[in-house]
């Protein structure tokens, strides 16, 4: 254990004694949530992303050590164990480097070798492989024939044993390790079309297409694998036959009785055995690879998507754009309670969008509509056309705003959806209200639409880098207790779907919660929950403003002991009358009021702002969404023109900017703008980023938009 912390220590450039305090902490079961909020003092304030990789790297340490005994035992339990096999398992620092070590002694299939040394060829291998002065093989081996042994001749007897000296070699872990290195330093990924005449189809960049290993991008990997699974693509790792043999006879040749017949051996291993299996073993690293870079790119791009601000306190119009259905149409009020419902026909002919418009603008004076949101699917270039109409129409201030439908239709359809809603059909069930991280957490994170090959991932690991980013953005916005919904409250530090459940029951039944202590009535909710989630849920109608805070319970007596040093009492912090407690702490010294009150002094600096914001959403800090009220077509757009865009989704070739046209625009990564090379757009803007940009070319053919973010000379 002392190894596995020094080495996350070194790592992660953390004090060991830090480390030690975090893994502790995971294995009392604390969740990474709070662990990152309430226990900052323990780990010198780790954020959630450092705690989840160091949770990762623990896992993967403590699976290697446990992987590595195993070997060990097996080898040792074979009578095979040498001090110099045991060091390098104690050195080996990959699973992948413990595997090659155990390979020699690992069971076996039926292979040429096996068969060999059940033919008695074994002591002719270890001859002609012996180092010394040159021998005559096939002097050596006339001593093995032995037809009732299955050994008829001598080159059956040398046949027999090259394939043992060739098994040998390939076994050999550091022979493997180097030329493991060779692939990945000057191998090519190559990749061409399955068929002699291919047909035109998405792959057709990877007809003919070839590049080193060592710079291949991680989107191309994943594109060629799925199309070799579609049997579209034939691929393979080339790599200099000759430099890998070279390396292969360097290792197993200088020095031997038997050079000559040595070399043969060595280049069969090369061809029959090594080739193919680290072929099969740089494609699955280069996958891996992929696979863990996409799953980053989807969390990068997850985490802004759920923070994005929410429009709260309005009347907004949902509009859910169709064409043989109609365009279905809801009106919230500020806490998301349904008004009104609709369906009108804005495609169907220029009488039924007149219709539609008048509908729409009774709606709006009905219930004082501010805002419209418009999904982004079917027809919703027409649905929007139709809004500006509206707006121009009904004006005082009214606007819209895309917003996209990805993952709406896997909610609307569910069970839950149909629990929430159950007086409204499926198709009005599809909504994005005021609050996009209560709607979003309803959905499958995979189905949100901001990632790139999620369904080529391994799923149990995208499930559980998306569900930690869900989570971590939960607890760091809180949860209200009493308006809440059992998805929304699963997602909170501590909480499982079953207690969820518990407390939207309990609620239910006893009506609205009136202080976080009230929580422990709740079946099988007990201390080490109460302990992980109290501080992220949020009472507002409590009489102790504490509990519609971030402060924890723990740290309560500690907030007022703050209060009063200050000169402050609770009734100052619900008047929202204490702005300079910040002051007065540096005033009064933040060391020694830390130890005034019991807590360190990153508690204290937490409490200290949430008394000054009680009640904060964080999100309110951000940029605010765009909304328009004006449309511009693709055939409006000219280069060089600047616009003001979304980030609506980001990849490893560039970002996708919503800039109010039915199709968004690409800036590859060449034209982020920045002005050294940039290795990932995520370097530059985010999921939900507002940004300037220049059309750089149009497509209307293909629907294709090119932007930059460079800002064009003159």
């Amino acid at each position: 254990m002392d190894a596995i912390i020094e080495t996350l220590a070194r790592e992660l450039s953390r004090d060991p004694v830090q480390v030690e305090n975090v893994v502790r902490l995971i294995d009392e079961g604390n969740t990474i949530p709070f662990i990152a909020r309430y226990r900052k003092e323990l780990h010198g304030a780790m954020d959630d992303t450092t705690l989840r990789t160091l949770a990762d790297r623990l896992q993967y340490l403590r699976n290697l050590a446990k992987r590595r005994e195993e070997v060990r035992a097996s080898i040792e339990g074979q009578g095979k164990l040498t001090e110099e096999l045991a060091a390098a398992l104690d050195a080996a620092a990959t699973l992948a480097e413990v595997e090659d070590l155990y390979r020699p002694y690992k069971p076996k299939r039926r292979t040429r070798a096996t068969m060999a040394k059940e033919k008695g060829l074994e002591p002719l291998a270890d001859a002609l492989s012996a180092f010394g002065g040159p021998v005559d093989p096939a002097a050596l081996a006339a001593a093995y024939v032995d037809p009732e042994k299955g050994v008829e001749t001598v080159e059956d007897a040398l046949q027999g044993a090259s394939d043992i000296v060739a098994e040998r070699i390939s076994d050999d872990a550091g022979l493997r390790k180097v030329l493991r290195a060779l692939y990945l330093r000057r191998g090519t990924l190559v990749s061409r079309a399955a068929e002699k005449e291919p047909e035109d189809t998405v792959y057709r960049l990877y007809y003919d297409f070839q590049a080193p290993v060592s710079r291949v991008q991680g989107h191309q990997v994943l594109a060629i694998d799925r199309g070799e699974r579609e049997g579209v693509l034939k691929v393979s790792v080339d790599l200099d036959p000759e430099a890998a043999k070279v390396a292969v006879r360097r290792a197993s040749v200088p020095g031997r009785a038997a050079m000559d017949f040595l070399r043969a051996a060595a280049d069969d291993a090369w061809d029959r055995l090594l080739q193919p299996s680290l072929e099969r073993e740089i494609r699955n690293v280069l996958t891996e690879e992929a696979a863990e870079g996409a799953i980053r790119t989807f969390a990068l791009n997850l985490k802004p998507l759920l923070m994005q601000p929410p429009v709260k306190g309005f009347v907004t119009m949902g509009l859910d754009p169709g064409y043989r259905n109609g365009c279905k149409v809801a009106v919230v009020d500020g806490t998301g309670k349904v008004l009104d419902t609709a369906v009108v026909y804005p495609t169907f002919s220029e009488k039924k969008k007149r219709e539609a418009i008048d509908t729409l603008s009774r709606l709006v004076k009905k219930h004082g509509v501010q805002h419209i949101a418009i999904g982004n699917g079917t027809a919703s270039r027409e649905t929007e056309q139709m809004t500006v109409e509206l707006i121009r129409e009904v004006g005082g201030g009214l606007s819209y705003m895309i917003v996209s439908e990805a993952g709406a239709s896997v909610y609307s359809a569910s069970k839950l959806a149909a629990q929430e809603f159950p007086d409204f059909d499926v198709n009005l069930r599809s909504r994005r209200l005021q609050d996009p991280l209560a709607e979003l957490v309803k959905i499958d994170p995979k189905a949100i639409g901001v990632g790139q090959y999620q369904h080529d991932m391994p799923q149990a690991r995208l499930d559980e880098a998306l569900s930690g980013v869900v989570e971590d953005c939960v607890n760091a916005v809180g949860v209200d207790l009493n308006t809440a919904s059992a998805p929304l409250l699963t997602r909170v530090a501590g909480l499982g779907s079953a207690t969820a459940k518990n407390i939207v029951q309990y609620r239910e039944e006893n009506g609205a919660f009136t202080g976080r202590k009230q929580l422990l009535k709740v079946p099988k909710l007990g201390p080490k929950a109460f302990q992980q989630c109290a501080g992220f849920l949020r009472v507002p109608e409590s009489a102790n403003v504490l509990d519609n805070t971030a402060v924890h319970p723990e740290s309560y007596a500690a907030a007022e002991k703050l209060l009063a040093l200050c000169g402050y009492d609770l009734p100052a912090v619900k008047a929202g009358a204490i702005g300079d407690l910040r002051d007065r702490v540096a005033a009064y010294g933040e060391e020694r009021a830390a130890q005034a009150c019991g807590v360190g002094v990153p508690t204290l600096r937490d409490v200290t702002a949430e008394l000054m914001k009680p009640g904060r959403d964080p999100r309110d800090e951000l940029p605010k969404p765009i909304l328009r009220t004006d449309v511009l077509e693709m055939k409006d757009l000219k280069p060089g023109m600047e616009l003001t865009g979304t980030v609506r989704n980001v990849v490893d070739f560039g970002a996708f900017v919503d800039i109010g046209v039915h199709q968004d625009g690409l800036v590859h990564i060449s034209q982020l703008g920045a002005p050294h090379r940039v290795r990932h757009p995520s370097e530059v803007c985010a999921v939900g980023d507002v940004v300037t940009v220049w059309v750089l070319e149009v497509d209307e053919k293909k629907k294709r938009i090119s932007l930059t973010m460079r800002k064009p000379e003159g």
